[in-house]
């Protein structure tokens, strides 16, 4: 199981993932999400698409870390603004 620093952290390791990976993937976080053969079945009646489906799903994912683990966005550096002498 992986910690993570930052939301995006958790965001960019969700990203690559397709439906069967993302099950292996989180199983370990112990998540409560839709179960697997729910949304097996809603894939194979035709009821909602996969793209929705990984998209609700990674969603929920990225939620619950963030929340288990007191994550927050990275912090946005500094803007440095150069300052010319006369």
């Amino acid at each position: 199981m992986k910690d993570f620093k930052y939301i995006e952290d958790v965001e960019t390791w969700l990203e690559p993932m397709d439906y069967r990976g993302f099950w292996v993937a989180v199983a370990p976080y112990d998540l409560v999400l839709q179960r697997r053969e729910h949304c097996d079945a809603q894939l194979a009646s035709g009821e909602i698409d996969l793209e929705t489906v990984i998209h609700v799903l990674k969603h929920m994912a990225k939620t619950e870390i963030t929340q288990k683990q007191g994550l927050e966005r990275k912090p946005i550096p500094p803007r440095l603004t150069l300052v010319e002498s006369h």
